[in-house]
């Protein structure tokens, strides 16, 4: 009879929510909170990892401040951390829109525009991205990192 290996498991995921004014001061907060945050669990602030998070933060907070807001509302990042992935999801309260072709490349926008280059950056550095509807409640736009091992 051949020993057996034990099972690899992988550590829990390490999660970490937090709710931020819908302003651009919460939108910077945001990024800079979910850097430390990051750097606590172990992610170098100077990785690819790091860097790329913050981009798909920034952005992602961004459009919920400009595109999500609502009266009196906020908005809301949760961040999760697995071995293999980083999911990036922030969710805000206005309903009812939806980017186009979600979750699918997206093609920049034409030089002259002053918008529509924040999911276009979305797309093309998250390895996948989604958004779920939340009905009344709202939207969610997730983006995930495939970690290195």
């Amino acid at each position: 009879m051949k020993p057996t290996q034990p099972c690899q498991v992988d550590a829990p995921a390490r999660v970490f929510v937090h709710r931020f004014s819908s302003t651009p001061r919460g939108a910077r907060l945001a990024r800079y909170l979910a850097v430390h945050q990051l750097h606590d669990w172990g992610v170098p602030r100077c990785s690819d990892v790091s860097a790329t998070a913050a981009l798909l933060i920034a952005e992602l907070s961004a459009n919920a401040v400009t595109h999500g807001h609502v009266e009196s509302g906020d908005f809301r990042l949760r961040l999760t951390l697995t071995a293999r992935t980083l999911r990036i999801e922030v969710s805000d309260a206005h309903g009812g829109w939806c980017p186009p072709d979600a979750g699918k490349p997206v093609a920049p926008p034409p030089p002259e525009s002053e918008h529509g280059r924040g999911l276009f950056l979305v797309a093309a550095s998250a390895d996948r991205w989604t958004v779920l509807d939340r009905g009344r409640a709202g939207k969610t736009v997730r983006a995930e990192l495939d970690l290195p091992h």
